[in-house]
């Protein structure tokens, strides 16, 4: 029998502690190990036992949660998913619990609607178990709703497959789909493109009230625009577009242009953005005037998007195992042969600009 992954509770709330208990429990690859109330409590825990996973509440008396996760990082290293309230203040702190070590940031779910807590559910026990699968480094600073949640819809619930478009436009863009670990990835990427770069769409998994703080965050340090996705937004050289929390974002061509979609809908492959429904719209859209990238994630989102993506005669990359923080979605992506290139995380930026000024001289030799 499979071994169950062990799941610390760190949350001054006992409404939350209890509702977290029963979420985690649900799911008959996770066990929670024990709860506590504050940090204190879990160092004494953790001297007895120590768990695969911890999740942590930030805001509690006593030690704080950046507090507690600065001391673990730098002591013993645990898997830590960061799961808390994600007002506009909040998702600023999620940022820097990031930077200290925290595999993932989660909103606290919502028990006051049952949608809700059930969508909370699945997203809150995908990122427990890719946390497990992560490789944390020191830091020196049975039933119907069983059924339900193991259920899994494909792309097809969103973005219905259809032939190709052939392409009318020389204007490229590039679509990046992450998870896990990806906060870090595509930070390092979008600090190296250049100004005259192409226009870029990114679905990174992550809570609604959190994408805007991490837009605003890029913005601030890359030499290109970033920003949280709105519905029509045109995709431009130098400007990056990253799904907001909670929606699917597509890419649809208006005449010589490409711009962005924003719509509602259902999980697809357990996540609302879906990487899938952006590659599979690419595919559709932008045909070979495309750069599929997939990061870091756990999981098999974006393989099939990025293997459609190849057939539609788009150039693909795949993030190589020993620099992913999980090596899930750009495993599944490599093993279906939709990766034209596997590379390392720091060779990423340099390739695809090179890949794009070769497209750019073909396109003026063509005409």
């Amino acid at each position: 029998m499979k071994k169950k992954i062990k799941v610390m509770i760190v949350d001054d709330s006992a409404i939350v502690r209890q509702a977290l208990t029963e979420i985690f429990n649900s799911d008959p690859e996770l066990e929670v190990m024990c709860a506590a109330s504050n940090p204190y409590a879990a160092v004494k825990k953790i001297k007895d036992e120590v768990p695969d996973v911890i999740s942590l509440d930030i805001e509690m008396p006593g030690m704080d949660g950046l507090t507690f996760l600065k001391k673990l990082m730098a002591q013993h290293p645990i898997p830590v998913v960061v799961i808390s309230t994600l007002s506009v203040k909040g998702s600023d702190i999620a940022m820097r619990a990031l930077a200290y070590g925290a595999v993932d940031v989660m909103a606290k779910p919502q028990l006051h609607t049952q949608e809700f807590l059930y969508e909370s559910s699945i997203l809150l026990c995908d990122a427990i178990k890719a946390a497990h699968h992560a490789k944390p480094k020191r830091k020196i600073t049975g039933n119907e709703e069983e059924r339900r949640v193991s259920q899994k819809l494909s792309v097809d619930a969103v973005v219905v497959k259809t032939k190709a478009k052939v392409s009318e436009t020389a204007n490229k863009i590039i679509a990046i789909g992450a998870s896990t670990g990806g906060i870090d990835a595509l930070r390092e990427f979008l600090e190296h493109m250049p100004v005259d770069c192409p226009g870029i769409v990114i679905t990174q998994h992550l809570p609604a009230n959190f994408v805007k703080s991490f837009a605003d965050r890029m913005n601030e340090i890359c030499k290109i625009e970033v920003k949280e996705a709105e519905d029509g937004d045109l995709i431009m050289n130098g400007r990056a577009l990253i799904a907001p929390g909670g929606r699917h974002m597509l890419v649809v061509r208006t005449g010589a242009h490409y711009k962005v979609k924003i719509v509602d809908g259902p999980l697809v492959n357990r996540h609302r953005p879906s990487v899938d429904v952006l590659f599979r719209s690419t595919a559709q859209n932008a045909t070979s005037n495309a750069i599929g990238i997939i990061l870091t994630g756990m999981g098999d989102d974006g393989a099939k998007g990025l293997l459609e993506m190849r057939e539609a005669g788009a150039f693909t990359i795949a993030q190589d195992e020993e620099s992913c923080v999980v090596f899930g979605m750009p495993k599944e992506a490599i093993k279906l042969g939709a990766a034209e290139r596997v590379l390392p995380l720091h060779a990423i930026a340099s390739h695809v600009t090179t890949i794009h000024q070769y497209l750019r001289e073909k396109s003026k030799n063509a005409g």
